[in-house]
């Protein structure tokens, strides 16, 4: 079993770390308790240790249903959550605030039924509270030992930098990873953000690995989304962002990388989501990828395509053939004067 250290820390982590954002009770819900638990059991007894969740999947169900499958084997596990994404639709249920967040950890660690997180991860930026506000707050959750380490998913290059800043200013635990959407066809954190994560010392977490599904042959150019799947219901959505996101993320050239990656998984006779998995494990920018399987079979899938590894020929073919998609740095050699 592969483990490496998050970022400037001691904390040893699996590569693969167990997404449950699909766990839930309502009949809707991917990943039914049941099955969530016998997912859980099969990813901790292949010698995984790192599970993720947050306080806003499933309504909390999420966190709930985790903290059940590992009260028996805490001990062994990295348990992450997050926080900061609207709970209600009060002024202080949302954000990076000293008032929300000590609300929201409290309600966190009574679902997941412990008294302690390894991992306490502000979920999405928040520019109206300043970042020495939220530095100062997370700093007294690891001071009181409900906390052992800081990260931030969703943060800007930008971002990162003023939270590490603000949390030497006062003299705070800094972070030490990031979440990130990171695959074939979403190389953009390539251009500045790894950068900035491997100078101020965080670990990069690539959540949707699959591209929600594209990069796993769910979904088919011209061929609307499947009733019931995921991105028909995001689809339904009255949320325009929602259905922007849908349409973007179904763009002609995400189907151009997709069908690439078929490609090479017929030509290679794996399924096709392993081929993905296997070229974002073999990416030495990241520390761990954030799988969410629906069932131990897929589960099993996924292990087996990130611990893959692909022939040098095939990796540089799919760099190619989503090259498109990385940002280049802003460095003043790319803008004439």
């Amino acid at each position: 079993m592969r483990y490496t250290t998050l970022g400037r820390s001691g904390l040893r982590v699996s590569r693969a770390c167990l997404g449950t954002m699909n766990f839930g009770s309502d009949p809707q819900a991917p990943t039914p308790e049941a099955e969530a638990r016998r997912v859980v059991d099969a990813f901790l007894d292949a010698g995984h240790n790192f599970i993720d969740t947050a306080d806003t999947y499933r309504g909390g169900t999420s966190e709930e249903i985790v903290g059940r499958a590992i009260a028996h084997r805490r001990a062994e596990v990295v348990l992450a959550t997050k926080a900061g994404v609207p709970q209600g639709g009060g002024p202080n249920d949302r954000g990076l605030s000293r008032a929300h967040l000590t609300r929201a950890l409290e309600a966190s660690l009574r679902r997941l039924g412990t008294d302690y997180v390894d991992l306490y991860q502000c979920h999405v930026p928040d520019p109206d509270t300043p970042a020495e506000e939220t530095m100062a707050v997370l700093d007294d959750f690891v001071r009181s030992g409900k906390v052992r380490y800081l990260g931030c998913s969703n943060f800007t290059a930008a971002g990162i930098v003023g939270a590490q800043w603000a949390a030497q200013r006062v003299g705070a635990t800094p972070f030490i990873s990031l979440q990130a959407n990171y695959s074939l066809i979403a190389r953009a954190i390539e251009g500045e953000i790894v950068p900035t994560c491997r100078q101020h010392g965080l670990g990069i977490l690539a959540y949707s690995p699959l591209g929600s599904g594209l990069l796993a042959g769910r979904y088919h150019r011209g061929v609307a989304p499947a009733e019931g799947s995921r991105l028909a219901e995001w689809a339904a959505m009255p949320s325009p962002t929602a259905r922007t996101f849908v349409s973007g993320l179904l763009a002609e050239r995400h189907f151009d990388i997709a069908e690439e990656v078929a490609a090479v998984a017929a030509e290679l006779g794996t399924p096709t989501p392993a081929v993905a998995l296997a070229w974002l494990g073999g990416r030495s920018e990241i520390t761990s990828v954030v799988l969410g399987p629906r069932s131990v079979e897929q589960l099993e899938t996924n292990l087996a395509g990130l611990a893959a590894s692909l022939p040098e020929h095939t990796v540089t073919r799919l760099d190619a053939a989503s090259r498109s998609t990385v940002a280049p740095p802003v460095n003043g050699q790319h803008h004439a004067s």
